[in-house]
């Protein structure tokens, strides 16, 4: 089966980062295709995502905020626990969302209802088209990117958004190179009851294998990435309930009070990914095919969605027929962002498993300062929770009015023949 269907962009993925860039590319006169397949393992992924203030504006934006709020809870404030039992150990830290002159940081939400609320909008959407297939192969020429599905049908994309994860086929077809690395650590997820309010608190135990981090969900339920050696964390895994509850709670120090009902558990390895560019040519990369860091400071789908919030922006801008571009200043626009973010998370991933002293007693300095200096904690929290070079506009309120444009009618297709 052939198809000479064409489109101005063509989204390949269906995690939460390419469903984005799908539907804001819709709502905003894109004519755009959807590409990913039509069973997605839906309720699997037991991870929740600790969205910040930006994030949180781009769902409302897009309109599938009021089905998410229920199920999500604010976060109020982030303590930081040193638990490296070091010479120098650092006090206890919470910056709190008042510091900031925010009511919350943002909310914690959970990824399966992100990814279900993401993908109803865009079966809703006019202007996007919902293909459920595969891609196989993708084809550069000067017309567009040939994309060819695997039941051998084929669609013709002035540009195409890879979303299509770690393995992405469109950072090879761009011939995008990257570089990766792995981590002798894994994190064990899953959610949990406890005893004690969370308070709208999220909390990270900085420890010698790796960050605890306990993020708060709706009632007196938290979420847990607890990040351990890989040996370590398939132990964990393995562990009937009454025996992991005992080595959370142990772990928690008791911060929670006594730990209840706990959820089902995942555990994958963490590794770290950074392409050399986010886009090239036709085709411009977001969320995990263009970066990937460990679990920590929850700057991973907040940097897949600001990818998303400043391609939209670049695209919207570029005339039909610019679309070479419009990728080039997407590109340009998110590098410093994107490369700053890795080297920090990596940075402070790595002093928590080395043995030097001088970097235990530097990171615990930093923290004490952290918590002795307002105007730098203030600062700090800002950067972290949005970079102060440019805020996307699509995570403005109104935002989506301001770079809007008519829609632009569907390319023709110079031959859709190979």
């Amino acid at each position: 089966m052939r198809s000479d269907t064409s489109y101005r962009a063509a989204v390949i993925g269906g995690g939460p980062a390419g469903l984005a860039a799908a539907l804001l590319l819709g709502r905003l006169g894109v004519p755009t295709a959807a590409i990913f397949p039509a069973t997605q393992p839906a309720g699997a992924d037991r991870r929740t995502a600790a969205l910040f203030a930006g994030s949180i504006q781009l769902l409302r934006n897009l309109g599938i905020w009021p089905q998410l709020a229920p199920l999500s809870e604010r976060m109020l404030g982030i303590r930081l626990i040193d638990g490296q039992g070091g010479l120098l150990r650092a006090p206890e830290t919470i910056f709190r969302a008042q510091e900031a002159g925010l009511e919350e940081f943002g909310f914690n939400v959970p990824n399966a209802a992100l990814v279900a609320a993401l993908t109803e909008a865009i079966v809703r959407e006019p202007g996007v088209t919902v293909i459920p297939s595969s891609v196989a192969e993708l084809i550069t020429q000067d017309s567009g990117v040939i994309i060819r599905q695997q039941d051998g049908s084929q669609m013709l994309a002035a540009l195409v958004v890879g979303a299509d994860g770690r393995q992405s086929l469109s950072r090879h077809a761009a011939g995008i190179t990257s570089r990766t690395w792995d981590y002798p650590q894994a994190a064990v997820v899953c959610a949990f009851g406890h005893g004690r309010p969370h308070r709208g608190i999220s909390t990270e135990f900085h420890r010698p294998t790796g960050p605890l981090t306990t993020v708060p969900m709706p009632g007196r339920v938290s979420s847990l990435v607890w990040v351990e050696s890989r040996d370590e964390a398939a132990r964990l895994q393995a562990l009937d309930g009454f025996a992991f509850r005992e080595a959370l709670e142990t772990s928690l120090q008791g911060l929670l009070g006594s730990v209840e009902d706990i959820g089902p558990r995942a555990t994958f390895p963490l590794s770290g990914l950074s392409a050399d560019t986010l886009g090239q040519g036709r085709i411009a990369l977001v969320g995990e095919a263009a970066h990937v860091m460990p679990p920590i400071g929850a700057q991973g789908l907040n940097l897949g969605l600001r990818d998303v919030a400043v391609l939209a922006g670049c695209v919207v801008e570029a005339q039909p027929g610019s679309e070479e571009a419009a990728v080039a200043a997407y590109a340009r626009a998110r590098a410093p962002d994107v490369a700053s973010r890795i080297a920090a998370i990596d940075a402070l991933n790595r002093s928590l498993l080395t043995e030097l002293l001088p970097v235990h007693l530097l990171r615990g300095l930093g923290i004490y300062v952290l918590g002795a200096v307002p105007a730098l904690r203030r600062f700090v929290v800002n950067e972290g929770l949005q970079p102060s070079l440019a805020t996307p506009a699509a995570m403005l309120p109104d935002g989506l009015a301001e770079i809007a444009r008519p829609s632009t009618p569907p390319m023709t297709i110079a031959s859709g023949k190979t």
